[in-house]
């Protein structure tokens, strides 16, 4: 099967990405994408976007070169509370909300701190996916997260770029395949994110589905192959 939706892409908004999002569109056009969504840095990264551009997200039309476009934010996670660096009113505004752990924004702490955290996080009403969840800087008691991901409907990023080698997030790939291992056993479902921070890499998920298939998880909990199975996680696509 083929993924028709990318839910983590970053425009030139984010501080250190190198894409528009005509460019970004027009490439997820020729990949045959349905939906693709824009998800910038929020302003507790450095050189991250203001608050204001996310607000203004609502001047954008819904559909871009026949590509439906998701107004988002990839949320940076503040503390071990689970505090975001945008509040409440603004996430309101969004379709779609990534909450990632990032260097700049926070730093590590033990497992106990960042499981407690995405645990928290999980139980957000206004967060849709944990972002790149495969990075040993912030390690976490992984059953316990894809427990916590089922029960509260928070996908569990997997996240391509963290795979290539050119990530920067150590131990990604065993990390991963641990949670996809887990994910199966426990019927959790995941969702493929290209991260991608130039045009190029829209709706690229070529490491994420060959260690999807190395580990033999089920096609059926993975939500980006069809707009319904994606829908029952971002309510918004119903509601417009």
């Amino acid at each position: 099967m083929h993924p028709i939706i990318d839910v983590h892409c970053h425009t030139v908004a984010s501080g250190h990405a190198y894409s528009t999002i005509e460019e970004l569109t027009r490439t997820a056009q020729t990949k045959k994408l349905e939906i693709i969504a824009m998800t910038d840095h929020s302003s507790g990264m450095p050189g991250g976007a203001h608050h204001y551009h996310f607000y203004n997200l609502r001047v954008l039309p819904q559909i871009i070169n026949g590509v439906r476009v998701l107004k988002g934010v990839e949320a940076n996670i503040m503390d071990f509370n689970g505090r975001l660096d945008v509040d409440d009113e603004l996430l309101s505004e969004l379709d779609l909300v990534i909450a990632s752990f990032h260097p700049p924004c926070i730093e590590a702490g033990s497992t106990s701190d960042h499981t407690r955290t995405l645990s928290s996080v999980c139980e957000n009403p206004r967060v849709h996916i944990i972002g790149h969840p495969g990075d040993s800087q912030y390690g976490f008691d992984l059953l316990e997260i894809v427990r916590a991901s089922k029960a509260t409907s928070t996908l569990l990023e997997i996240n391509n770029t963290s795979l290539t080698p050119a990530s920067f997030r150590p131990g990604g790939k065993k990390i991963i395949k641990e949670i996809l291992t887990l994910c199966a056993l426990e019927e959790t479902p995941v969702v493929l994110g290209s991260d991608a921070h130039f045009s190029s890499d829209v709706g690229r998920f070529t490491e994420a589905l060959t260690l999807i298939q190395e580990v033999g998880f089920p096609e059926e909990l993975i939500v980006n192959f069809s707009v319904k199975s994606f829908s029952k996680y971002v309510p918004s696509l119903i509601e417009q």
